[in-house]
């Protein structure tokens, strides 16, 4: 991890990147995330989860496919500009709750069977992603799924790389630990980790 200890980046930048560019990173038509968002849902072995918990809907265009496997689908954001395009694009899925929430130092009540990290966490400073971490660990019972996945190239502006991120969660998958890793893979620039709580 860096050594400076960068700071987890604040709402605000996420602000500016929407009022620059509705769809900032080509969500809607890229095939890079079009593989990604399938790649993301064929590597969850459960077809229904029942309370699922994503967390960074940005504008919702993996949200609305998540959602077509849940029961009910808590999905937050900490840009209300991007939960704006969300809500319409999820209108008219009675399952999704969007709110605005900034983790960890927000969490939502309750227990998840699915836990989404998607592009998320990296932008937290270590000692946020290890606070929300323990969150979402908590938040899992026993036997329920926690996915990440993550970009993996370096970015300048962001605190950690996918790989630290994925690499601190797999450091809590030992045979003493808290979770237990179900399967992974890497992508070419992404990659993806399944998760299991003890």
């Amino acid at each position: 991890m860096n050594t400076n200890q960068p700071n987890t980046l604040a709402p605000g930048y996420f602000d500016d990147v929407y009022r620059a560019n509705e769809d900032p990173w080509a969500f809607t038509s890229s095939p890079y995330e079009r593989q990604k968002y399938a790649d993301t849902l064929a590597a969850l072995p459960k077809p229904r989860y029942e309370r699922a918990f994503e967390i960074g809907s940005s504008i919702g265009v993996l949200t609305a496919q998540l959602a077509l496997r849940c029961g009910q689908l808590l999905s937050v954001d900490v840009s209300e500009a991007a939960l704006t395009q969300a809500r319409q694009r999820c209108a008219k899925l009675p399952q999704v709750e969007l709110r605005k929430m900034q983790v960890p130092a927000e969490f939502p009540d309750g227990q998840f069977d699915l836990i989404l990290l998607s592009e998320v966490g990296y932008y937290w400073a270590p000692a946020d992603l290890a606070r929300a971490a323990d969150l979402m660990v908590a938040a899992l019972p026993t036997g329920a799924q926690l996915l990440l996945v993550h970009w993996t190239p370096v970015v300048p502006d962001y605190p950690q790389t996918g790989d630290e991120v994925h690499e601190f969660f797999l450091q809590k998958a030992t045979p003493a630990g808290p979770l237990a890793h179900l399967h992974g893979h890497r992508a070419e620039k992404y990659r993806l980790d399944l998760l299991a709580k003890r």
